[in-house]
């Protein structure tokens, strides 16, 4: 489950975001297409799709739904407030990307706690 937790991460984080989310989802960025779309919707937009990945798997691995809606938000929350603090250049790119493979093993080892107490 760890595997899919991290590949979801990097196929949303890598595969699938592209270069106007990744610029447009900073607050300070000087992009064009925020003058139409404000930055807080693209970032919402983007860790919503991080929750997305993380409640499928979440699901694909039998857990039933209230857990992974759970999961998903909690990972939507996460996501959005450490892409904001790279945004506002708390920290770089590797933080950023420890801090998001920290949450998947956190996840997952809840999971696994879930699983000893069911």
């Amino acid at each position: 489950m760890l595997f899919f937790l991290l590949a979801g991460h990097a196929l949303m984080d890598f595969a699938l975001q592209t270069d106007a989310i990744a610029a447009c989802k900073c607050r300070r960025a000087n992009h064009p297409l925020q003058q139409a779309v404000p930055w807080y919707y693209w970032l919402t937009a983007h860790a919503l799709l991080h929750g997305l990945a993380v409640g499928t798997v979440v699901r694909w691995f039998g857990y039933d739904w209230p857990l992974a809606v759970g999961f998903a938000l909690a990972e939507f929350v996460v996501h959005w407030l450490i892409d904001l603090a790279k945004c506002e250049k708390l920290f770089n790119i590797h933080i950023d990307q420890l801090l998001h493979a920290l949450c998947k093993v956190a996840w997952w080892g809840l999971l696994a706690g879930e699983v000893v107490r069911s």
